[in-house]
């Protein structure tokens, strides 16, 4: 008996983009480069979704995933990056992290785990040690997973009735949906501020998780180039009416617009 993990499996897009991606961490080892990828997002956007079918055929040995639990009292009074900071990439490696020093810019303010004054001081300080990584040679890359407030609800009802996800609820959930505008106003505030054209934020729109999560792998592998890149015949130019980067205010008001 076969056994399938997801039915993106049976996708001949999906596993031409998985093959462009196995080529690339191959590219990525041989020449020590090193990736981090930030997966943000409202509740149930489908982030963890979203990093499962990216890494399903990728070397374990050459990737890591990272979803840090709430900071203990010996975190709570370090530098807020330090327990982020541990984590970057190494030569050849990639990174993802699923949730990232962004709680700070949405999550916490939103539900009142963090000052104001520690809300801006994040806000200068992301902006300085983006420039850092990338400068020192960093591949990073920032995708928000954008969903309706429609599917959300739906979704939040599935994690409630469906044992295997129950897991997932926390008091953010439960808030998510009562609390709409306010996330809207700090994701805005957060494309805002932390949008910059050497670490712009990628946009996915998230309503549809599996043409989300290949989007996500496409878009990736179209920054690179690596040996056989394209030979699967699949396409790898972005979906701009999935996709959207916002690193100004134009390109902000262009992906509201959308």
């Amino acid at each position: 008996m076969s056994l399938r993990f997801h039915t993106l499996e049976e996708d001949e897009e999906y596993i031409n983009l998985q093959t462009e991606l196995v080529r690339l961490q191959q590219h990525i080892k041989g020449t020590n480069q090193r990736v981090l990828i930030l997966f943000e997002g409202r509740d149930t956007a489908g982030k963890g979704g979203a990093i499962m079918r990216f890494i399903r055929f990728l070397n374990p040995r050459l990737f890591k995933v990272v979803a840090l639990s709430k900071p203990t009292e010996r975190e709570l009074g370090q530098w807020y990056f330090q327990r982020y900071i541990e984590h970057l990439p190494g030569p050849g490696e990639m990174v993802l992290f699923d949730r990232s020093w962004y709680n700070r810019s949405v999550v916490e303010p939103v539900m009142g785990f963090c000052s104001k004054k520690q809300y801006n001081l994040f806000n200068k300080q992301v902006v300085q040690l983006e420039k850092l990584l990338v400068e020192d040679g960093i591949h990073l890359f920032k995708f928000w997973f954008s969903i309706s407030a429609e599917e959300q609800k739906k979704r939040l009802e599935e994690r409630v009735h469906n044992p295997l996800k129950q897991w997932k609820l926390s008091s953010v959930d439960v808030a998510a949906q009562s609390k709409w505008e306010d996330f809207t106003k700090y994701k805005e505030a957060m494309f805002k501020k932390t949008g910059k054209p050497n670490a712009p934020w990628i946009v996915i729109n998230g309503n549809e998780r599996d043409v989300a999560r290949k989007e996500v792998i496409r878009y990736v592998v179209n920054r690179f180039d690596y040996d056989k890149k394209g030979e699967t015949g699949e396409r790898l130019e972005l979906d701009k009416s999935i996709v959207s980067e916002v690193f100004d205010n134009e390109s902000l008001k262009e992906c509201l617009s959308k």
